[in-house]
């Protein structure tokens, strides 16, 4: 038998039985809706705190679990840091028949009253990130689904945990792009205006991978949504890893909340969910 291997479509490399390349996932591996948080670690963390769970894959940084929260299905991938490497996941995660997105992160809060280890769900987010332009224009609004947003908010509240909603602003850049010196202190004039400005603009927090999801999640029909805990407070110049299982378990509440409103939209045949539907 020869030992050359089986060439497959350089323009959509997908192997037998639909594996995707880098996710190494395929139809049927992932059920429910898919918690999306960037450390490979971060999504081990969050499958050991369900009722059950399996790992499906471990590919470069993209390891993915599956299993049951709540007596609901639930998976996980991480994506790794920053919305191209985002983008790789949901486009793979859509390939495999995943619909729903929350991600899972951390996060840099920028305005007042915001402390180390709350949660912040973003209900849309600016897009200072270079990979969304090759499917949109600039102009085009990044906008989470509002199934999902609602459902992060019912967690929150249940579980009594501190909670934001408003704009996050997703940047490709952990140093200058969000406002920080580089190495050196290496900065430029533009550097020191970016936090200022985007506070201007209500402007709630700073993250890296939400504008491309978000952006995805309209383009292909699919509920995308994100919960990030506060690491970095850009206000009193403060860094601490708090809020992690916080982020996680309400994350996980919202899954339970979504197969709700599911079989509520379910029953009545509607396509969107209201409060009341199950009236």
């Amino acid at each position: 038998m020869s030992e050359e291997k089986k060439t497959i479509d350089a323009d959509k490399p997908i192997f037998d039985k639909g594996k995707q390349y880098h996710i190494e996932c395929k139809p049927g591996d992932l059920l429910g809706p898919v918690l999306l948080p960037g450390d490979p670690e971060r999504a081990k963390r969050i499958a050991m705190t369900w009722d059950e769970y399996k790992e499906v894959a471990a590919h470069r940084q993209y390891y993915s679990y599956t299993g049951k929260v709540y007596d609901v299905p639930i998976s996980v991938t991480s994506t790794g840091i920053g919305t191209p490497a985002s983008e790789i996941a949901i486009t793979e995660l859509l390939n495999v028949g995943c619909s729903t997105f929350i991600r899972v992160g951390s996060t840099g809060a920028i305005q007042p009253g915001m402390e180390l280890g709350d949660l912040v769900i973003n209900t849309g987010a600016v897009k200072m990130e270079g990979s969304s332009i090759h499917y949109v224009p600039e102009s085009y609004p990044s906008v989470a689904h509002y199934e999902v947003v609602l459902a992060l908010i019912e967690a929150c509240e249940v579980l009594g945990f501190p909670y934001h909603v408003g704009l996050a602003a997703s940047s490709s850049s952990f140093y200058l792009g969000q406002g920080r010196p580089g190495f050196d202190d290496y900065k430029i004039s533009k550097t020191e205006t970016i936090v200022p400005d985007l506070q201007k603009m209500k402007v709630l927090n700073i993250e890296m991978e939400a504008s491309h999801i978000f952006t995805l999640g309209q383009l292909f029909g699919a509920r995308t949504g994100a919960i990030c805990a506060v690491y970095a407070n850009r206000v009193t110049n403060e860094f601490a890893a708090k809020g992690e299982k916080e982020a996680i378990d309400a994350a996980n509440y919202a899954v339970k909340v979504l197969s709700e409103m599911d079989s509520e939209k379910k029953k009545r045949e509607s396509k969107y969910w209201f409060r009341g539907i199950n009236t």
